[in-house]
């Protein structure tokens, strides 16, 4: 058993597919077919499924496929750990941040990360909190960036910041304030289901899920632009991240509102699945994105008491 086997059988589980998962490993399928029914002979048992179309991972072969993982994810670190020892931060790792967020945390950090951490690379995408904690726990992901707490206890937060949450919208002008209950007063625009921030506004101003069905239409967005949008031109409001008004315009920026203390905030943090977890690097990326926000927000001039956690 090598750990070229192992990465042979991640591959063919992931993709379903021989001949897939010898175009991603870079080999000939022949050769990985032979190394994968080497290691199947060795164990005394069957992996794959080969007459399965697509091929289906054994009830046997999904168990040792993760316990496969854990040994490739150990195996990269004993190489970062080496790294690390002489004082570098360095290697490959996958970064997934929820879409509400990623808009205007990741123009802040990408440049001062690479340029403080030359010998990492980043790859990061964009997608939801349910897909972000189901890549953590399969090996897939090595760090997300999601809106917190979550109920999930097998996943480790490390908070980052903490982000006023603001309503754009046609308010009255000499209203300065608002209390989150008098968003009843307004039609509200929402993200679509499956959005934590829509979960956030739902729960913070008590809205109830019948609130528009007198209107002719109903939309819910997938983007802040297409949020703003909307309200711009039917009127209402929405609610807007701290960091990502600071994008808006100028004349947008007039129609913002926050609310009275104690200020709803939503919790921002960088998430992992402890046993494929690159800690040394997990803790570097903690420290500097703390760093690089914290001028940002609003939220460092206020205490505890002052803030109250959107709940999802």
């Amino acid at each position: 058993m090598n750990l070229q086997q192992l990465e042979y059988i991640i591959a063919v589980d992931r993709l379903h597919s021989f001949s897939k998962a010898a175009e991603y490993c870079h080999v000939t399928q022949a050769t990985l077919s032979a190394m994968v029914k080497k290691l199947e002979e060795e164990l005394g048992v069957v992996l794959f499924d080969r007459k399965a179309k697509p091929v289906l991972t054994t009830d046997c072969g999904e168990e040792i496929v993760q316990e496969a993982k854990k040994v490739i994810h150990h195996s990269n670190e004993l190489v970062s750990l080496s790294k690390t020892v002489q004082g570098h931060i360095s290697g490959k790792i996958k970064i997934a941040v929820i879409p509400t967020i990623a808009s205007s945390l990741l123009p802040l950090i990408i440049e001062p990360i690479i340029k403080k951490y030359p010998e990492l690379e980043l790859n990061i995408v964009e997608v939801t909190t349910d897909e972000i904690l189901h890549s953590l726990k399969e090996g897939d992901t090595d760090i997300g960036i999601i809106s917190t707490p979550i109920e999930d206890k097998t996943i480790e937060e490390n908070i980052l910041y903490y982000e006023a949450l603001w309503v754009y919208g046609d308010i009255q002008t000499n209203r300065k304030y608002l209390l989150p209950e008098e968003i009843m007063e307004y039609k509200v625009w929402l993200f679509e289901e499956g959005h934590c921030l829509r979960e956030q506004f739902v729960n913070l101003c008590a809205l109830k899920a019948k609130q528009n069905q007198a209107d002719k239409f109903r939309f819910e967005a997938n983007s802040f632009d297409t949020l703003l949008n909307m309200v711009d031109h039917f009127g209402g409001l929405t609610l807007i991240p701290e960091l990502y008004v600071k994008s808006m315009s100028e004349e947008r920026r007039k129609k913002v509102r926050p609310f009275r203390k104690p200020i709803p905030v939503r919790e921002v943090s960088l998430v992992y699945y402890r046993s494929f977890a690159r800690a040394r690097i997990v803790q570097a990326l903690t420290a500097e994105i703390i760093q690089l926000v914290k001028k940002e927000l609003s939220t460092q001039n206020y205490k505890n008491s002052d803030m109250i956690i959107a709940q999802m």
